[in-house]
């Protein structure tokens, strides 16, 4: 009888815990963000820029700005729009996001990214590039919601 009291209450434990990261997960939602950025680099680069995140039907401001280094140079812009998912709120956008890659463009190109912040807001971007830019480094950007 003890071995099946404690298997019942091992199985309980481990429902509750299901449930509650379930329940976690279900109350996350999602919003769509669209922001342009600038960037120059020659080795060492930086970028800004600005745009809306658009949320629960509210439109919040944002800004962008990172810097990059490795093998780069030139200068662009880039209009990115796209999805951010995990979200509970508009602030947990605000964050540092960093993704490792590589990519050039001359003239117009299309650049696709998948970024995380420390808070688990992920944004699903998708953008066209203008100007010449050519990069193979590890890149950041920080956003802030306004």
């Amino acid at each position: 009888m003890k071995i099946s009291s404690r298997f019942r209450s091992v199985a309980a434990a481990v429902i509750a815990a299901a449930g509650i990261s379930v329940a976690g997960s279900a109350h996350a939602d999602s919003g769509t963000i669209s922001f342009s950025v600038y960037k120059a680099a020659f080795f060492v680069g930086g970028s800004g820029g600005e745009g809306t995140l658009t949320f629960h039907g509210r439109r919040y401001p944002i800004s962008v700005g990172g810097i990059s280094g490795g093998l780069a140079f030139g200068a662009s812009k880039t209009y990115f729009q796209g999805t951010v998912r995990h979200i509970r709120r508009a602030r947990d956008v605000t964050g540092v996001y960093g993704a490792a890659g590589g990519g050039g463009a001359v003239g117009k190109g299309a650049q696709v990214i998948v970024m995380t912040n420390d808070k688990g807001a992920q944004l699903e971007l998708s953008g066209k590039q203008v100007g010449l830019q050519v990069n193979a480094d590890l890149s950041g950007i920080a956003i802030t919601v306004k």
